[in-house]
């Protein structure tokens, strides 16, 4: 089955109503053609794995295509290249963050390239700085904790950061980090009240968020199991 083939099959499934509501959730919804998570992971595990593909689904620029090319791309062969290739070409949160979590989060470069984007201007490649280390964060249990001690100033730097996506994900990263163990959450509080103190409107609203979901105790309590 060729790149070519694949769209064809699936412009048949069209959702107009679908690319509204996309729409409506700030997704980026230029060549998009309103096809479910399900379905397209239903698709994609039709297909298997195929780096190739992948590669040229991606390049159709096709919404739907390239959640699909995350879904099947082999992590063991993704390259630096091409992950820089791709994250230059994120244009919405889901594809960033589809991406990030289906195939980046894989490969053997997650942290080399957390510390890279995060400090890039770009509001996606930023972003996926951040959705990296969340994904990191929730998927990797075999990662000592005290490595993610080594994030906390990229957060704190980048919580002054305005822009809704980029603002966002930050938030998300104290948050997710803090939900992995006792020790992270308390390490995660320490890290929200010094954002807290900062004179921004987006570090004080990332800071106030972080620290009223982390001190849930429903989260204390199953991190205490």
């Amino acid at each position: 089955m060729t790149a070519k083939e694949i769209i064809f099959e699936l412009k048949k499934h069209y959702n107009k109503r679908n690319v509204d509501g996309m729409a409506r959730y700030g997704i980026n919804v230029e060549k998009a053609l309103g096809l479910n998570a399900p379905f397209m992971r239903s698709y994609a595990k039709k297909i298997g794995r195929n780096h190739e593909l992948a590669l040229e689904l991606w390049e159709t620029g096709y919404h739907e295509a390239r959640h699909i090319a995350s879904m099947i791309d082999d992590p063991k062969l993704v390259t630096k290249s091409q992950m820089n290739r791709w994250v230059r070409d994120f244009n919405s949160w889901d594809i960033c963050d589809g991406t990030c979590s289906n195939l980046f989060r894989k490969t053997p470069f997650a942290i080399e390239k957390i510390f890279e984007w995060c400090d890039r201007k770009e509001e996606f490649v930023r972003r996926a700085g951040f959705s990296l280390m969340c994904y990191v964060a929730c998927h990797d249990k075999k990662r000592d904790d005290n490595e993610f001690l080594d994030f906390f100033p990229l957060i704190k730097k980048h919580s002054i950061d305005e822009r809704n996506f980029v603002k966002k994900a930050v938030n998300w990263s104290v948050r997710q980090i803090g939900k992995r163990s006792r020790f992270l959450n308390n390490e995660a509080l320490k890290l929200a009240y010094e954002i807290q103190k900062i004179d921004s409107n987006s570090a004080r609203w990332i800071a106030n968020d972080a620290i009223k979901e982390l001190m849930n105790p429903k989260i204390l309590a199953r991190l205490k199991r």
